[in-house]
């Protein structure tokens, strides 16, 4: 990821500085800005190792910006946590009955994808349920995995979703299931017409 000029357009993947951070923001960037902490990392150093500029990371660390799916996938395999991990740290530990009013939504700013935490991480379990929404004509390119070998098993719902996985590419049509280990660069294309509706049971190594 390049670095920012002000004055232009962010670069793919980063968020613009006028987006306006939600209260999830808020806690991410909270939980964030204590994780480089608690590893002894400047800015720089951060910025060195996930390829994002510093003035973006100490945005997102204020919380003057909403992060986007791509840059929190670098930051994640910084971290060595999946996504959904990061994210159930600024949430409540969830109860064992889940109902969908209390299932936390996170929207992408930069891609419109909806990603809902069916049955989200909790101690104790070592596995957890996502269901995610890509608008048709949207894609997501994650560079490498938050953790190696994490156990996906993706059910396709509605429309049609391109899934890269170490450079093949898997159509996959309402009722398939793709089972895999990530372990590479992963993307996921909606090609369209409709949205691509999913779900994803992921279970740590």
């Amino acid at each position: 990821m390049g670095i920012f000029h002000e004055g232009g357009d962010p670069p793919p993947g980063e968020a613009a500085p006028e987006a306006r951070a939600t209260a999830i923001d808020l806690r991410l960037a909270a939980r964030l800005a204590g994780l480089r902490r608690e590893r002894g990392l400047s800015l720089e150093e951060l910025a060195a190792a996930s390829g994002i500029s510093r003035a973006t990371l100490s945005r997102l660390e204020r919380g003057d910006t909403s992060p986007t799916a791509s840059l929190l996938g670098r930051l994640c395999t910084v971290y060595g946590r999946p996504m959904s991990r990061l994210l159930a740290e600024v949430e409540a530990d969830p109860a064992r009955l889940v109902r969908r009013d209390d299932q936390s939504v996170w929207v992408d700013p930069e891609t419109g994808f909806r990603r809902r935490s069916v049955s989200p991480p909790a101690h104790g379990f070592l596995a957890e349920l996502v269901a995610g929404e890509l608008p048709a004509g949207a894609s997501i390119a994650y560079a490498a995995p938050p953790v190696g070998g994490l156990e996906h098993h993706l059910w396709m719902l509605e429309g049609l979703l391109d899934l890269t996985l170490d450079g093949a590419t898997h159509r996959l049509r309402p009722g398939d299931a793709l089972r895999y280990h990530l372990s590479g660069p992963s993307r996921f294309a909606s090609p369209g017409p409709a949205e691509a509706r999913y779900l994803i049971a992921l279970c740590r190594p």
